[in-house]
């Protein structure tokens, strides 16, 4: 079985898993973004943290490794969200999918 990873586009409208080692391009650091739970204006810090916002909103761990945590909803739908168990290797790409999935819940800002 392949690992986990999150789905991006690229300019030119392909699409490519960026694994959980991070083999894209297109990756910001942590030190860049940061991703914002807006109704509490909380900047995640935790993986923990995290989930626990997510779990909030209906999402629960669906499968881990060593490296990833994937989370569903338990309403049934086909969202996904994967992240890295070590909360230091979350990307913008990361980021993006728990906005993408969570509209009006979660933000992504510059530091």
């Amino acid at each position: 079985m392949a690992d986990g990873g999150v789905w991006v586009f690229r300019k030119d409208g392909v699409m490519e898993l960026e694994s959980a080692a991070g083999s894209t391009s297109s990756r910001s650091g942590p030190g860049n973004k940061a991703l914002v739970y807006v109704p509490a204006n909380e900047t995640m810090r935790s993986l923990q943290a995290l989930e626990q916002r997510l779990g909030a909103h209906g999402w629960e761990r669906y499968y881990e490794n060593r490296d990833v945590v994937q989370l569903h909803r338990r309403d049934g739908s086909l969202d996904l969200i994967s992240l890295p168990r070590n909360f230091a290797q979350l990307r913008s790409t990361h980021m993006y999918d728990v906005v993408v999935k969570n509209r009006g819940h979660f933000k992504v800002v510059d530091l």
